[in-house]
């Protein structure tokens, strides 16, 4: 399979109430418009709400959102409005996540990767084995 581009799909309920939450409460940029969707910038992704979903969330499927600080992201989205599920805290895998859900019960998984994190290390410079 040759992947040439990709996007996560939402299927909202209410689709202006998830538009308002995605483009206003969490600030996502428009990358375009169409006749019955948007689609939104998402770092290096995509997400796209369109069509008409039947309200429930898997609870197993979430979108993970890397952002530069998460204090300053829960921060900017309290003043927002944008309710908490769960507070930042450090994963023992090392990342700091927190999470957040969209008006549909998606779930979002807000990440800082800290400086010190293996994510971070430029594997370039490493000695040959």
């Amino acid at each position: 399979m040759e992947v040439l581009g990709s996007r996560v799909l939402v299927r909202p309920v209410d689709r202006d109430r998830s538009l308002r939450f995605y483009r206003d409460a969490l600030g996502l940029a428009i990358h375009r418009e169409f006749p019955g969707g948007t689609v939104f910038f998402l770092g290096n992704g995509f997400l796209e709400l369109s069509g008409r979903g039947t309200g429930s969330s898997a609870p197993d499927v979430a979108i993970w959102v890397q952002v530069r600080d998460l204090a300053d992201t829960e921060a900017e989205l309290t003043r927002r409005g944008v309710p908490v599920l769960r507070e930042p805290r450090t994963e023992p895998w090392g990342l700091r996540e927190m999470w957040i859900a969209d008006p549909d019960g998606l779930r979002i998984v807000l990440v800082e990767i800290p400086s010190d994190h293996p994510l971070r290390r430029d594997t370039r410079s490493d000695p040959e084995p």
